[in-house]
């Protein structure tokens, strides 16, 4: 009887560690779900109002690749959920099994213990049981086997009435999971429909950009020789920031080394009149020490500043309220032209018309571009680091405005025509004088 009990907590106990990790991977894949309907839901806004245009745009075409990507994904994770839940079932399933063979073996074991209670149902038998022993200690043994027979017989029972409850609540969880996947299935078939129906959509824009490759490839090469402007003025302005702080900090080390010259040639007069020869000395040595610089508040702040982004990658919030990434950072492939590839210094995000761009963290505006047919620029200041937003129509803010997460700076572009606009959108990080990009992408929030 022991050992059927300890077979039991070892199944038991062997069984959580599945079951938790099945339960991480269910939760791990609801999430992505979460996620990539949360990108169809702003794609499927974007595009929306796109179609109030008769004409499609390349800025478009972009959006429904990224739509068409997302429910393939969705496909994928909803694939992934049914295989989980399918295992999840066969799990289930053999745990119902095993419990029910064990129940068959605890009511037999049972019956048993029934069977030699009612042989010595009598409280006569069951002292004639003892008092039948050869000597005091037999029937002490005797006396003890009795009650341990009755405590056997209590236990055995408790334990069928748990392992029929288990084996209910295993199969309340087994219809459960069940209707969890006729659900995921349902979702499934819809998405598939919709996917459908934004290829064909896709396929007819195809067709469109087709006929109109050389006007494709002629609006290319204008694109990218604004990126190259673009590149040039930021690197400029965040090269001219640099060079006015180091002319800054030494014109304070300049005026701190002329302060401690002066406080050393005063305290070396005085000590002259009232000292001996070897305090003369003594002050001349100190007089050649180098003065040590003081770090001022205003460094202590950015130094935090600093560390406060860094902290922050993969966490900070998106340069616009909604809008999804139709240009990666890099070298990328052109979505319609063979052959062709563009070069992005950092992610281009479509969102709705005229819409807003904010700050991604707290900071200190330090340059407003314009730059003719490419819109504003503004350049925010974090540290070491500089978040750059470009084009811009309007601008809300000022070189020296200090800014908040999420604060609006101005609003974009928009080309006629469009019913989308384009948000710009680069980091960087200044080391040692040197400006290196960073790939936005891996520091916004998914």
């Amino acid at each position: 009887m022991k050992l059927v009990i300890k077979l039991l907590l070892l199944t038991f106990l062997l069984s959580l560690p599945i079951a938790a990790v099945s339960q991480k991977n269910s939760e791990k894949l609801r999430k992505e779900q979460e996620r990539l309907e949360k990108s169809i839901s702003v794609t499927k806004s974007l595009l929306k109002k796109a179609k109030s245009n008769t004409e499609a745009t390349l800025n478009e075409l972009r959006v429904l690749e990224n739509q068409v990507k997302y429910r393939e994904e969705l496909l994928q994770n909803f694939d992934s959920q049914i295989r989980s839940t399918e295992l999840k079932i066969d799990q289930k399933n053999q745990q119902i099994v095993q419990l029910e063979q064990k129940l068959e073996l605890l009511v037999s074991q049972y019956k048993q213990l029934l069977l030699y209670a009612y042989k010595h149902r009598s409280i006569e038998g069951q002292w004639m049981y003892v008092f039948a022993s050869k000597n005091y200690n037999e029937a002490v043994k005797r006396k003890k086997y009795l009650i341990k027979i009755a405590e056997l017989q209590r236990k055995q029972k408790q334990i069928i009435l748990q392992h029929q409850r288990l084996i209910s609540n295993e199969k309340i969880t087994l219809e459960k999971e069940k209707q969890g996947k006729i659900i995921i299935a349902e979702q499934k078939k819809t998405e598939k429909e919709e996917l459908l129906e934004d290829k064909k959509e896709q396929e007819k824009n195809y067709d469109k950009f087709k006929k109109a490759e050389n006007k494709l490839a002629a609006e290319m090469k204008l694109i990218e020789n604004k990126k190259i402007i673009l590149k040039q003025r930021i690197k400029e302005a965040i090269n001219a920031e640099l060079a006015a702080e180091e002319s800054r900090r030494k014109s304070i080390e300049r005026k701190q080394n002329a302060k401690n010259v002066e406080s050393t040639s005063s305290a070396n007069n005085s000590t002259a009149k009232t000292n001996t020869k070897n305090d003369i000395s003594s002050n001349t040595a100190n007089s050649k020490e180098t003065p040590k610089r003081t770090i001022t508040i205003s460094e202590t702040k950015e130094v935090e500043l600093n560390q406060n982004f860094e902290s922050n990658r993969g966490r900070l919030p998106w340069p616009v309220e909604k809008g999804t990434i139709t240009e990666g950072y890099g070298r990328q492939p052109h979505p319609k032209l063979k052959e062709i590839y563009t070069n992005n210094n950092g992610v281009d995000i479509s969102t709705h018309r005229n819409a807003n761009v904010r700050s991604v963290f707290d900071g200190e505006v330090t340059s407003v571009l314009s730059i003719p047919g490419a819109g504003k620029i503004v350049i925010i200041k974090h540290g070491n680091y500089r978040t750059v937003y470009s084009n811009l129509q309007e601008v809300y803010v000022s070189v020296g405005t200090k800014i908040k997460t999420k604060q609006a700076i101005g609003s974009l572009l928009s080309s006629d025509g469009e019913s989308l606009s384009v948000a710009h959108f680069e980091i960087h990080q200044v080391s040692n004088g040197q400006i290196n990009r960073m790939n936005p992408s891996s520091w916004i929030t998914r």
